[in-house]
């Protein structure tokens, strides 16, 4: 069984996740009512810091979630920091080949498997509860680490980026792969891509992820296409979609109960 499945055992087909952008405790909270399966804190898009970070995860896992961070960049020290705060797998944004694929990998891994330090006092240690065989096991074998496919060069080189020891699947990112080519997202050239990546990571085993912003109903599309987990929406544009309709409703119902606008007897009048 890979890691993957060992982490989202039990969690129906496809796993379903959310963006976390917000700093409020209550967007976790929220996404763990709600039924989420993971949330993915986002340090990439937003100005969260670590702290913060640090919080999102503790308090997604004593709720059920998993937790995953988006990093901003590839460094090994922020990597280190989180996983030691407990958590369960890191989004790398833009791996454009399987150089920087197993950079990354390195980075979740301890020796001989990768370059992360020891540190068995962090949250992932159990503040030195954990005896440090565990410690370790479980930072190599169940930390998952996936990388995101989100150019042109990375769409050609998914193949061999699945091929890497050490990644457990990828996220493919479709936005920032239609700013590369230049063309709208809806282009089937874009989808076109998407759907061979994923092709790559069914034939390598391991999973593709996929975001569709608020759109639900996309994720029997999702499972159809082979894909092995799913992002929808995030706090922001929930709260914000949410709060646009109902002002917008509000409005609307104002403006139906006043009916229409009595004429104005000064309208016609010339002006004196």
């Amino acid at each position: 069984m890979s890691r993957f499945s060992r982490a989202f055992r039990g969690r129906g087909p496809v796993p379903v996740g959310t963006w976390i952008k917000l700093p409020a405790a209550e967007s976790v909270e929220a996404a763990a009512t709600a039924g989420f399966d993971f949330v993915v804190v986002d340090l990439e898009h937003t100005l969260l810091s670590y702290e913060t970070a640090a919080a999102h995860i503790r308090l997604a896992s004593a709720l059920g979630l998993l937790p995953f961070v988006r990093v901003p960049d590839h460094g090994p020290s922020l990597v280190q920091r989180l996983l030691d705060g407990g958590a369960a797998g890191i989004l790398f944004p833009h791996v454009d080949d399987a150089d920087t694929a197993a950079r990354t990998a390195s980075a979740t891994r301890f020796p001989p498997y990768g370059t992360r330090g020891s540190g068995g006092t962090s949250r992932a240690g159990a503040y030195g509860a954990l005896p440090r065989a565990e410690y370790l096991r479980r930072g190599n074998e169940d930390v998952l680490c996936l990388p995101q496919l989100e150019s042109r060069r990375a769409m050609a080189a998914a193949t061999d980026i699945l091929a890497v020891d050490g990644v457990d699947g990828v996220f493919l990112g479709a936005a920032d792969l239609a700013l590369d080519l230049g063309l709208p997202g809806t282009d089937p050239h874009v989808t076109e891509l998407v759907a061979g990546a994923a092709e790559a990571a069914r034939a390598a085993g391991k999973p593709s992820g996929v975001a569709y912003g608020a759109a639900p109903s996309r994720l029997a599309d999702a499972a159809a296409d082979g894909h092995g987990f799913v992002v929808l929406g995030n706090d922001t544009s929930l709260l914000a979609d949410a709060a646009r309709k109902l002002c917008q409703d509000a409005r609307r119902a104002l403006a139906e109960r006043a009916g229409p606008s009595a004429p104005d007897p000064h309208h016609d009048k010339a002006t004196p």
